[in-house]
């Protein structure tokens, strides 16, 4: 949860900030909306000193229920039939920071309207933030890391299809070696761009792994206490890490499976439970919490299949090297959506690896959080793990509209994540995929013309 910090603490920052970087004359003040995106304002670096000083900074409510493509869908009442209010946003303490890759210096801070004086119950920070309350109140904290795989491609679409990066060694398009640490060697200047450019960010990431995929690789984030601030990790990184690859003439994205022959990328999340003592719950009573967190996960995980998988391309990842097509667990076992790494008792943990890397972080984290906490309160065995039988699993659904149905359907899922954020979310998904079935392609006119 987020620490109280006083009007001076913030000026005080701002201050330390202009001191710092004198040529910043812009900060970017950003926030993440429901489909993953960065939205905010452009501030002159003298207002947002009047911000941290205690004016009020406010932004149109309905920006969090914006569509992937910016599109303005009527939910309920909201937008169209609300007179598109503003709402209060705070800034995030010691999230002040310089962007170095666009064409001037700029900075830019997270604000969320989580712990403002009238948060939005659907913005995705508020949504974890409702969730780790509860946990915290209930004598359990969480320890999260986050891994994040993407793909690196050339600057230049060919008939709007990625191409694979070029060599710039060799100049080859096609010499990917996969998982070979010479690829690594290869892409180590716009890589080690992408580290600094995110610590810089305060984001505390380590370890680069080559991945199967061509141009494809994976970051890992260090273990954090604070939830919120994993999250916002994983974001910054993102945003970041596209600025550094279009710097250095290339793309980076994060979309979950942007071609059909090579693996997906994913968001794993490495997730333990704590008491206030710092004992690990998970590991209690012979690893039985263990267990029932991980058979609440596996019931919930088909309802909330449209975090998981957040769009139509998310659903083409699964069944593909290493991602299940059905919700199931194992120790070890990297074909599990649900896997249990080897550790000792202090560090035992569940790696969920279902989710898209383009899902919103803060998302995921509370879906997970709430399967875990349903597990714990109905303290059920879950199915065999894939260690026991090859077959075990459940079934989850493969396609948005099944998988919207199936999230407003148990009770569960509406409580813990919020009635009103199950709707809204609900809805901006399905007008999303509506608006994306819009379109005629090629394969359409060969099949059917």
């Amino acid at each position: 949860m987020h620490r109280e910090h006083s009007p001076d603490d913030l000026l005080a920052e701002v201050r330390a900030f202009r001191h710092q970087y004198p040529d910043v004359r812009y900060v970017d003040l950003i926030t993440l909306d429901i489909p993953g995106h960065f939205y905010g304002k452009r501030y002159p670096v003298e207002m947002l000193e009047k911000v941290a000083a205690g004016s009020p900074l406010k932004l149109p409510q309905n920006c969090v229920m914006l569509g992937t493509q910016g599109g303005v869908y009527a939910i309920g009442d909201y937008i169209f039939n609300d007179g598109d209010p503003d709402a209060p946003r705070r800034l995030i303490p010691g999230t002040l920071k310089p962007v170095r890759w666009e064409g001037q210096p700029l900075g830019q801070m997270l604000i969320s309207s989580e712990g403002a004086a009238a948060p939005i119950v659907f913005e995705p920070r508020e949504v974890l933030a409702r969730v780790l309350k509860r946990l915290q109140q209930r004598g359990i904290f969480p320890v999260v890391a986050f891994e994040l795989e993407f793909y690196l491609f050339a600057n230049k679409l060919q008939q709007g299809l990625p191409q694979f990066p070029r060599d710039p060694l060799c100049g080859d398009e096609d010499d990917q070696p996969n998982m070979h640490i010479e690829r690594l060697s290869r892409f180590s200047t716009v890589l080690h761009a992408m580290i600094d450019a995110a610590r810089e960010q305060g984001v505390d990431a380590n370890v680069i792994t080559a991945e199967l995929g061509p141009g494809q690789f994976e970051i890992n984030f260090n273990h954090h206490h604070d939830c919120l601030q994993a999250a916002d990790w994983s974001a910054l990184f993102c945003r970041s890490t596209r600025g550094v690859a279009l710097q250095h003439g290339q793309r980076a994205s994060f979309m979950s499976k942007p071609y059909l022959h090579a693996p997906g990328s994913g968001m794993h999340l490495h997730v333990s439970l704590y008491d206030a003592a710092g004992n690990n719950l998970l590991a209690a009573n012979q690893q039985a919490p263990l267990r029932h967190a991980v058979a609440g996960c596996l019931e919930l995980l088909p309802h909330c299949m449209p975090i998981f998988a957040a769009n139509h391309n998310a659903f083409r990842r699964y069944g593909g090297v290493n991602t299940a097509s059905r919700a199931s667990w194992g120790y070890e076992d990297r074909d599990a959506c649900i896997r249990i790494p080897e550790s000792d008792p202090r560090d035992l943990r569940i790696e969920h690896r279902l989710a898209g890397a383009d899902a919103n972080p803060y998302l995921v984290l509370a879906a997970i959080l709430v399967g875990m906490e349903f597990g714990l309160d109905n303290a059920r065995e879950p199915i065999a793990p894939l260690n026991d039988d090859r077959q075990s699993g459940i079934d989850f659904p493969q396609d948005m509209l099944s998988a919207l149905a199936n999230m407003q359907a148990h009770p569960a899922v509406t409580a813990g994540l919020g009635e009103e954020f199950v709707k809204v979310y609900g809805e901006n998904k399905r007008q999303d995929h509506l608006a994306f079935m819009q379109e005629i392609n090629a394969r359409e006119y060969r099949w059917f013309l």
